[in-house]
C-alpha cells in the first residue's frame, strides 16, 4: 500500500512548499501494530506524530476520564465557584458577558444553558463588534447592574481590560473573568481571574479555548453545589449534554486538538450526532449536513454562520440560536445568520483582492501588514487567507475616519504573535492589543503602522530565512491505494484539526488527463499513471492560483502531487476522495524541477 519515503523531499513546489516526508521507527510502528492490532498505516502514523505506545490509547480513544484535570488546579477557580454558589443561595442575578466570536458564543451559551436549568436568573450581553469593539465596556456594564445582576462573569475577555474593571470596581457588582489569552504580569481588578494563560499560572491547560474553560467552571460549580445539597429536591445536570457547544467552540476557535481539546472534540461530537440542542440542529438541517458532523463541519459550515451574526450583523444572534427552546425562533435567526454569512463572503472577497495587491508589494517583509478602510468584521479571515497564501505573520487593519485602526493577526507555526502584540503594545506602538500564539487583535493609530512593521521585522529579522511553508508527508501511495478502505481506516485518527493535521500522501508519476472548473473556484481533475491506473482528484480553491496555471500548462510533464483522503458521502454513494494541496513537477527527463534535499 505504501512506498519507501527516503529521498522524497521538495524544496519548492508549484505552491511555493517545501515537502517534508520523513522515515518511521520501523520498530516502534510494528510495535504499535501489534499491541493495539492496528492496520500498519495507522500505527506508522502514530509513530511519525510523536505519539508512544502508552500514549496511543488515549490518542485513538480520548475521553474526558483521561484528560480532565480537576477544576480548581486554576487560580481563582475556587474564589469564581463560591461566589457563583452564594450567587444561586441568594436568588441572585448572574450576567453573562461574551465575546462576539465562536468561542464566546458557546462559552456565553454553555453557562446560560446550565445556569437556566438550575433555575438560575440570567442576563447576557454580547458587545457589538463596530460599536462597542471587543472585551468589557463600563457602559453595558452599568446597564447590566441596573437591570439587577450582582454578579458579571466575563467569558473569552476581560484578562487585559484593566480601565474598564478599575472603574467596574466601583460598581455593586462583583466581575468573574473566565478566559484564555494571554495575561500581562498584573492581573485587572475582579473578584475573580481564572485563566490558564495567566502570567503566574501553572496549569497545563493553556492550550484550551474560552469555552473549555468554561466548561470546567460548570464542572466545578457542579461539584460544589452537589456537595452543598443541592441537587437534594432537584435533578443533577449531566454536563455531558454541553460538550456540543465545547467542541463547536474548540474548532473554531482553531486551538491545538490536543489531549483534552481532542477529548472534548471527539466526545462533543458524538452529542452532536444526537441533535439535542435545537439551534444546531436546525442550523445544521439549513446548510445541508447530513451525515454524522466531523470537525470539518464545526469549522467550515456551523462556526462561520455562528460568527457572521458578530462580524456583519447582530451579535448576540449566535447566543440566542445556541440557547432558544423556540423551534420558530431558532429557524428565524437561522436563516439570518445564513443570509448574513453569504454577505459577509461578498465584503470578504472585496478586502481581500485588495489587501493581496498590497501584500505582493512586501515581498522582503518577514511580517505582512495591510491595511485599508475596510469592514473590521472580515479582517480576521483575511489575515488567515494572506498567511495561507504567504506563509508569514499576517495582520490586517481596518482604518476608520479618525486614523484610529483595529487589527487582527494571524501566525504562523513557532512565532508566537500573541507575544508579539504584547510586547508592541508595551513600546506603546498600539493602543490596545492582545491574543495567543496564533491569532491576535489591536488597536492602533495609523502614524504608528511603519513603526510597527519595523517592529515586527526587527525581531523577526533571524527567522526569515525560515519562512517557508512546510507540508509534512505521513506517506506515499500507489494511485490504486486509494479505496474506500483506507479512506475508512484514516478516519480512525481523527478529529483532525489545529495541532492534528488530517494526514497527507504523496503520489508520483502521474500526468493530468482531465480538468474542469467547479463552483466555488474549485477545480476537479483526472490523473493517470504509466501502468493506466486513474485517479480523481478535488482541488478546494484553487481556480486563479498558480496550481491551476501549472495543472491546464503541463499536460506534457508528470506530476508529483500530494494531498488528503476523504470519505465522501453524497447522494447515498460512499467513495474515497483525494484533496489535492499542492503538486511538484517534473521534466522530460524525469529530474525534479524542485531541487530534492
Amino acid at each position: 500500500m505504501t512506498r519507501s519515503l527516503e529521498g522524497c523531499v521538495v524544496k519548492k513546489s508549484v505552491m511555493g512548499n517545501r515537502w517534508l516526508l520523513t522515515e518511521s521507527n520501523d520498530i516502534a510502528t510494528l510495535h504499535l501494530s501489534q499491541r493495539f492490532e492496528l492496520p500498519e498505516i495507522i500505527a506508522r502514523i502514530l509513530n511519525l506524530r510523536g505519539i508512544h505506545i502508552d500514549q496511543a490509547e488515549n490518542f485513538l480513544n480520548p475521553t474526558l476520564k483521561a484528560y480532565l484535570a480537576d477544576p480548581s488546579h486554576l487560580k481563582d477557580m475556587d474564589k469564581a465557584v463560591d461566589r457563583l454558589v452564594k450567587a444561586i443561595q441568594k436568588n441572585e442575578i448572574v450576567a453573562i458577558y461574551g465575546d462576539y466570536d465562536v468561542d464566546g458564543a458557546t462559552s456565553s451559551a454553555l453557562l446560560l444553558n446550565f445556569l437556566n436549568g438550575l433555575g438560575v436568573k440570567t442576563l447576557y450581553y454580547i458587545p457589538d463588534r463596530l460599536k462597542e469593539g471587543y472585551g468589557p465596556n463600563i457602559v453595558a456594564f452599568k446597564n447590566l447592574q441596573e437591570k439587577g445582576a450582582r454578579v458579571i462573569v466575563t467569558v473569552d475577555c476581560g484578562t487585559t481590560s484593566f480601565e474598564v474593571l478599575e472603574e467596574a470596581s466601583h460598581l455593586d457588582v462583583d466581575v468573574i473573568i473566565i478566559d484564555h489569552h494571554a495575561g500581562e504580569p498584573k492581573l485587572p481588578k475582579a473578584y475573580a481571574v481564572v485563566n490558564p494563560n495567566r502570567m503566574d499560572e501553572s496549569s497545563p491547560l493553556g492550550h484550551m479555548a474560552a469555552v473549555g474553560v468554561a466548561f470546567l467552571l460548570a464542572v466545578a460549580l457542579n461539584r460544589s453545589l452537589r456537595e452543598k445539597g443541592h441537587y437534594k429536591d432537584m435533578q443533577e445536570p449531566d454536563l455531558l449534554q454541553f460538550l456540543d457547544l465545547v467542541a463547536l467552540g474548540t474548532v473554531c476557535d482553531v486551538v491545538p486538538l490536543r489531549d483534552l481539546n481532542r477529548a472534548f472534540v471527539t466526545q462533543g461530537l458524538k452529542v452532536l450526532s444526537k441533535r439535542t440542542n435545537l439551534g444546531i440542529r436546525i442550523l445544521s438541517d439549513l446548510v445541508g449536513i447530513d451525515e454524522t458532523p466531523e470537525a470539518y463541519h464545526l469549522g467550515f459550515m456551523i462556526g462561520p454562520r455562528i460568527n457572521a451574526g458578530g462580524r456583519v450583523g447582530q451579535s448576540d444572534l449566535g447566543v440566542r440560536l445556541l440557547t432558544t427552546q423556540d423551534l420558530s425562533e431558532a429557524q428565524e435567526i437561522a436563516k439570518k445568520l445564513d443570509y448574513f454569512n453569504r454577505e459577509r463572503q461578498e465584503i470578504e472577497q472585496t478586502v481581500l483582492e485588495e489587501a493581496f495587491q498590497q501584500a505582493q508589494h512586501q515581498g522582503n517583509s518577514s511580517v505582512l501588514i495591510v491595511s485599508g478602510i475596510w469592514h473590521p468584521g472580515v479582517i480576521g479571515i483575511v489575515a488567515g487567507r494572506l498567511k495561507e497564501r504567504y506563509y508569514k505573520p499576517t495582520l490586517v487593519i481596518s482604518l476608520n475616519e479618525q486614523g484610529i485602526g483595529k487589527g487582527s493577526g494571524r501566525s504562523i507555526d513557532g512565532i508566537d504573535l500573541g507575544a508579539l502584540v504584547h510586547a508592541a503594545k508595551q513600546k506603546d506602538l498600539l493602543l490596545e492589543g492582545g491574543g495567543h500564539a496564533m491569532a491576535a487583535g489591536f488597536s492602533i493609530e495609523e502614524s504608528q503602522i511603519p513603526a510597527l512593521r519595523d517592529f515586527f521585522n526587527d525581531r523577526l529579522k533571524d527567522l526569515r530565512e525560515h519562512l517557508v511553508p512546510i507540508l509534512k508527508c505521513d506517506g506515499r501511495l500507489a494511485p490504486q491505494a486509494l479505496t474506500i478502505e483506507l479512506a475508512e481506516t484514516l478516519e480512525r485518527l481523527g478529529p483532525f484539526g489545529q495541532g492534528n493535521p488530517t494526514p497527507r500522501f504523496v503520489i508520483s508519476d502521474l500526468w493530468i488527463s482531465k480538468i474542469d472548473i467547479m463552483a466555488g473556484k474549485h477545480l476537479s481533475c483526472i490523473f493517470r499513471d504509466l501502468a493506466g491506473n486513474y485517479l480523481r482528484a478535488v482541488a478546494f480553491r484553487a481556480v486563479d492560483t498558480p496550481l491551476e496555471a501549472a495543472l491546464k500548462m503541463s499536460r506534457d510533464q508528470s506530476f508529483q502531487i500530494i494531498g488528503t483522503i476523504k470519505v465522501n458521502r453524497w447522494g447515498g454513494r460512499v467513495q474515497p476522495q483525494f484533496q489535492l494541496i499542492d503538486i511538484a513537477l517534473v521534466n522530460e527527463n524525469t529530474q525534479e524541477l524542485a531541487e530534492a534535499v
